[in-house]
């Protein structure tokens, strides 16, 4: 409470006029914190989803490999790889989620088996090559969803710091200075009701 201010009507409709806005910003706030929490709670359940999918992707494209390893050798497999032309790209656009920019990651790839001759060569070579396309297209769903939820988290307890400081702090200054000025102002009323009786007590005896 700010006992430093003058009394006065027009500074109390001051503090009135910032108590409203007050508790207005607060409710902006507090909704938006909802909106926040919910996305911020679904891209989560959704980056668990993906984990598993790209642990689950990264663990057949190595079966795969090794199953190409089993039946043409390190070294036959190794040499197929030069052959494997492959270009890779990823498209970064953004969306807004309450003034919050989270990212979109697409990622492409050009270029389609088979990559090798059939000729003394395994297909599990190009299983092994589309698995692993696969678990790097899901990789880059799971870095937009990580760095969406880093930037959610942190802005989540940006607007929780300002709720908290606008419930705890700022509201109940304002509305004990509301109270104080009121009163202050009601009992100067008071008083300058009671002085002008007097004043016109003692005129009405002195002119009788």
């Amino acid at each position: 409470m700010n006992t430093n201010i003058a009394p006065t009507k027009s500074n109390l409709m001051k503090i009135k006029d910032e108590l409203a806005f007050s508790r207005t910003g607060y409710d902006l706030l507090d909704q938006k914190r909802s909106i926040l929490v919910s996305e911020l709670l679904t891209l989560v359940d959704q980056a668990v989803d993906y984990q598993n999918r790209v642990e689950k992707a990264l663990s057949e494209a190595d079966e795969a490999l090794e199953d190409a390893i089993m039946h043409m050798g390190r070294l036959k497999v190794a040499n197929l790889a030069g052959a494997v032309n492959i270009s890779s790209s990823i498209t970064l656009s953004s969306r807004k989620v309450m003034g919050v920019s989270l990212p979109r990651v697409s990622t492409e790839f050009a270029g389609s088996g088979p990559f090798f001759s059939p000729e003394g060569t395994s297909m599990l070579s190009e299983v092994a090559v589309t698995r692993y396309r696969e678990a790097l297209a899901l990789m880059g769903q799971m870095a937009e969803l990580k760095i969406s939820i880093m930037r959610l988290a942190r802005e989540v307890r940006k607007t929780i710091r300002k709720v908290n400081s606008l419930e705890k702090l700022v509201i109940p200054d304002r509305e004990a200075t509301v109270r104080y000025l009121s009163s202050r102002i009601e009992e100067a009323e008071r008083e300058s009701m009671i002085q002008m009786k007097s004043v016109k007590n003692r005129m009405e005896r002195n002119g009788r």
